[in-house]
């Protein structure tokens, strides 16, 4: 890998997009890169992930507009669909990933962060959608999630207005959980995962899928959904042990992803 760095820490592990001198924008290579990292996870010892970008500038800038600036429509149509067959693996991976922005994240940086199950973010960080200024929409899936995030009308007044918003307007629309200083970002980020990790990863894999499924359905279809992935967690080892632990006033010994 040139741009992609892989790192696993026990039960959890760090995706570091390193192409630093372009401000780990976003080309074909590092999307392919991205996926085939993705692929290559090994879901029965890592619980969770951690997405930054490297240096202490920018998340990931947006796309490359060196490579976009020429592309024909049917181009664009497939570097778009590109970039949101990687997000929406991402978006879908079984195991809960977080972004930590730690710096620039426009365009496909903000694009990419939203596809994460959770954002942290450093007190330097920058987020916003600027692709109407450049003479184009978001695309890379930047127009349903933010509105499902922050909802439709500051998501349209970021899109429209092609303005930036600093790490504080960020937390307070919700579009981040919290805000660190550039030196406590990555600790932040490692002790959450750290936490999810510690828990029964079948019932956090099944949390994930619950959430995500039951916001694309009405709430009778969701609660349906719910109830058969709960049910799913009492054939499950983690559910017995978990559960004689709390009655035997006891520590869990192991959850066994199993």
């Amino acid at each position: 890998m040139e741009y992609i760095v892989y790192e696993q820490k026990g039960s959890y592990a760090v995706i570091t997009i390193s192409r630093e001198k372009a401000l780990n924008a976003l080309n074909s290579q590092v999307l392919d890169e991205l996926n085939e990292t993705l692929d290559a996870v090994n879901l029965e010892e890592v619980r969770c992930l951690i997405l930054t970008g490297a240096g202490a500038k920018s998340f990931v800038a947006g796309a490359d507009i060196g490579e976009m600036s020429t592309l024909t429509k049917a181009e664009g149509e497939a570097f778009g669909k590109k970039g949101n067959d990687v997000f929406r693996k991402l978006e879908t991976f079984p195991i809960p990933v977080i972004a930590a922005v730690n710096g620039f994240a426009l365009g496909g940086g903000c694009e990419i962060s939203m596809s994460c199950d959770i954002r942290i973010c450093s007190d330097n960080a920058v987020f916003g959608q600027p692709e109407v200024g450049l003479g184009i929409t978001p695309g890379f899936g930047g127009t349903q999630r933010l509105a499902r995030l922050v909802g439709p009308g500051m998501a349209k007044q970021m899109i429209y207005t092609a303005r930036n918003i600093k790490a504080d307007e960020a937390l307070r629309i919700g579009l981040v959980n919290a805000v660190y200083t550039q030196d406590e970002l990555m600790a932040a980020a490692e002790k959450m995962a750290a936490g999810i990790a510690k828990n029964a990863p079948i019932a956090v894999r099944n949390c994930k899928k619950a959430i995500n499924d039951g916001l694309d359905a009405d709430m009778d279809e969701a609660i349906v959904i719910e109830e058969k992935l709960f049910g799913d967690c009492f054939e499950s080892y983690d559910q017995k042990e978990g559960m004689a632990a709390f009655l035997e006033k006891r520590k869990v010994e192991k959850f066994l992803n199993k």
